[in-house]
């Protein structure tokens, strides 16, 4: 079995993927804290998230066939994205990493298919996965006070993707060590003041939950301190030492800005109808949230103070 894991790994890393480790399907650690977090109603709309709490809280549940579940860590940083309003999140302003990232894990189930494997499903950002929690059991980072999963010498400039598998595989080692110490500049520097504590995120005042994830305008007593921002936030990534000192620029061509991109145009939604919107921006992330919220989310980030 260590061949197997050693292929594994040596397969994400030669498709691009900074990080790769493996996880165990037993229940998550902090279920009742989810539990909790919902009841406190800081899930907003997001009524998916209790569609899937049973599963969530015991990823064994999410198939019958899974085992053993193989996480990986796909860079997507590129430098700085500007400061001109309105202004995107650096992930939204290539093409959809669900698509870009998903197609990376196919690549690396059909190794594991190879291997062996006679089912694996393919997890990026979407479904019953708690994702950072099963990263830092499979040993790739820990989960900093800004809920953003942060590794050593890498950062926190990635998105987290999974294979489930029905191969037994040997967990690795989770990481137990929490390097943020007594910094809270995340905390600090959050304009809606998003965070009720560390590790404790209230999205409802989250400029990306505002943003993408909540039907209809940007809650108007939130428009002064967007602070710009018109698609995501990437402020508490932005400020984050580990960042600062190792972030490098991806290798994933997708993963840059894509040609006319609509950061720091005032009227770049502006008489654009449907059709055009989504032959334009239906490759990206802008096409989840729809025209008529990035139209108003274009209005609130130039209302807000920059």
């Amino acid at each position: 079995m260590s061949t197997i894991v050693a292929a594994i790994k040596a397969r994400a890393a030669e498709i691009g993927f900074v990080a790769c480790g493996i996880s165990d399907l037993s229940p998550t650690a902090h279920g009742a804290d989810f539990d909790r977090w919902i009841a406190s109603g800081y899930g907003g709309t997001m009524r998916y998230l209790h569609r899937q709490a049973r599963k969530r809280k015991d990823p064994s549940k999410i198939a019958p066939e899974g085992r053993s579940i193989v996480v990986v860590l796909d860079n997507y940083y590129y430098g700085d994205s500007g400061d001109s309003a309105p202004k995107v999140a650096r992930y939204a302003l290539g093409r959809d990493y669900h698509q870009v990232t998903g197609a990376r894990l196919e690549l690396l189930a059909d190794t594991m298919r190879e291997l062996g494997a006679g089912y694996t499903r393919v997890f990026t950002d979407a479904g019953p996965v708690p994702e950072r929690e099963l990263a830092q059991r499979a040993g790739l980072g820990w989960i900093g006070k800004n809920c953003m999963l942060i590794r050593p010498g890498v950062g926190s400039w990635f998105f987290i993707g999974s294979v489930l598998t029905d191969l037994e595989l040997p967990a690795d080692q989770p990481f137990v060590t929490d390097h943020c110490g007594s910094c809270r500049r995340c905390l600090d520097a959050c304009p809606t003041e998003a965070f009720v504590e560390p590790g404790l995120l209230d999205a409802t005042r989250c400029i990306s939950y505002q943003t993408i994830e909540k039907p209809g305008p940007t809650a108007t007593e939130l428009v002064p301190l967007l602070e710009g921002w018109g698609f995501g936030c990437d402020i508490c990534n932005e400020v984050c030492p580990w960042n600062e000192r190792f972030a490098s620029p991806t290798s994933v061509t997708q993963f840059q800005p894509i040609p006319n991109s609509p950061a720091g145009r005032a009227n770049a939604f502006e008489g654009m109808t449907e059709v055009e919107f989504l032959a334009r921006f239906g490759d990206t992330p802008f096409e989840r949230p729809g025209l008529e919220k990035m139209k108003s989310n274009w209005q609130a980030a130039a209302g807000s103070k920059p």
